[in-house]
């Protein structure tokens, strides 16, 4: 029996990214709509319910993805909710790499340094990928500092991170001026998680922290959020500080992204969110 993988996008044109990853990943076909919503989803998620037997329901899964992350939130959720009994398929949320990227990025740092009780700052915090890596961070029972232009904003993020991440020691800080400063004091790891085209550190105000020990850009796009780090560079030594560029923690991610499809056509009551798919992350290594 073929494994078919239903493909819901939240943009009004599905991803040829995640259509070709799912292919090479493992699924036979792959089934791409756009512009899906709670409101039309509904008949979507019936035909991967009524089409196969129980004991053949492994061989359906969702893939949830889109640039916007909460829509793929809300869209997960109703989806969820359209399942009952045993009548269900397995289904992953990726919206806009999200959680592919920063499961990558913690397990990039995971092979330089121990996280349990590592002091940490991502900047970026409240974005998308920012966000999951906090939260993936303090999983790990890592000293989160969620940097934002907002401290509002970031206090925000901590209290979502704390909803779902029992005892997780997190706490906002700003990502401009003195704020900022002061939230890089006695940091051992650095992400920087921000908006394409936005540095929030020269070289040598980052090269300058004291005891930092790992320093992870993920934004591609010129000028890079931590200038002098190389969107290639991939466990590359800088003035005594292991660093990765994006393109430098991509192969991981694809790597996660192809396991976590795989996995997805085991069983059909899986689903692959931040938390389940870091552990993805963390059993690649």
């Amino acid at each position: 029996m073929k494994n078919i993988l239903v493909q819901l996008d939240t943009d009004p044109l599905p991803s040829t990214f995640d259509r070709v990853v799912a292919i090479d990943a493992g699924a036979d076909e792959v089934f791409a709509y756009g512009g899906v919503t709670p409101d039309n989803v509904t008949s979507l998620v019936h035909g991967t319910m009524f089409t196969r037997g129980p004991e053949e329901l492994k061989h359906t899964a969702i893939f949830i993805g889109g640039s916007d992350v909460a829509a793929g939130e809300a869209l997960l959720a109703k989806v969820s909710d359209t399942f009952f009994g045993p009548m269900r398929v397995s289904m992953m949320m990726d919206s806009n790499g999200s959680n592919t990227t920063a499961a990558a990025a913690v397990q990039a740092a995971a092979r330089h340094v121990s996280l349990e009780g590592i002091k940490a700052l991502v900047l970026g915090g409240t974005g998308p990928v920012g966000h999951r890596a906090a939260q993936i961070l303090a999983m790990q029972g890592a000293h989160v500092r969620v940097g934002s232009r907002s401290v509002d904003r970031a206090a925000e993020t901590c209290k979502a991170i704390q909803s779902v991440v029992e005892d997780a020691k997190v706490e906002p800080v700003a990502s401009t001026g003195e704020g900022l400063e002061s939230a890089t004091q006695d940091i051992g790891l650095l992400i920087a998680a921000g908006a394409a085209g936005v540095q929030f550190l020269s070289e040598n105000e980052w090269q300058g922290i004291g005891g930092l020990q790992v320093a992870i850009d993920l934004n591609a796009v010129p000028p890079v959020g931590l200038e002098g780090i190389g969107v290639t560079d991939k466990a590359k030594e800088i003035a005594g500080v292991t660093c990765y560029g994006a393109i430098g923690v991509g192969g991981t991610k694809m790597k996660v992204h192809k396991a976590a499809i795989s996995r997805l056509f085991e069983s059909n009551s899986l689903v692959l969110d931040t938390t389940a798919i870091a552990k993805i992350a963390a059993e690649i290594g």
